[in-house]
């Protein structure tokens, strides 16, 4: 028994970890704090996609059924509405304001389409 404890502590903060990691998107909105700065996957459905001229990062947002999270990207590619979505990047926060995320949103470091 004693042996099997550490593995069991060990494996009990593996599944923290993967919970970390890949979150609904109301779940960030929620906890926002707890996952400032933090790197996560989030799949969902693009809603809608826009850039400026001469800026050099687009915007989207995905849809999950849970909420809706505004994507920054510095990407060459903007997936289209109604795409299906598994982004992963780090999750900011423009200020937060009596304990509400103000800004909240998702700067992409990964983005791949599903079918």
């Amino acid at each position: 028994m004693r042996k099997a404890l550490p593995l069991l502590f060990a494996f009990s903060l593996g599944l923290s970890a993967c919970a970390l990691r890949s979150p609904n998107i109301g779940d960030l909105q929620r906890n926002a704090g707890r996952y400032a700065d933090r790197t996560v996957s989030v799949d969902g459905t693009v809603t809608n996609a826009w850039g400026v001229p001469l800026v050099p990062f687009k915007l989207y947002r995905i849809e999950d059924g849970t909420g809706e999270l505004t994507v920054i990207s510095r990407g060459s590619r903007t997936p289209v509405r109604g795409s299906r979505v598994r982004v992963k990047g780090v999750v900011r926060e423009v200020a937060v304001i009596a304990g509400n995320p103000i800004g909240l949103h998702l700067e992409e470091r990964n983005l791949d389409l599903t079918p």
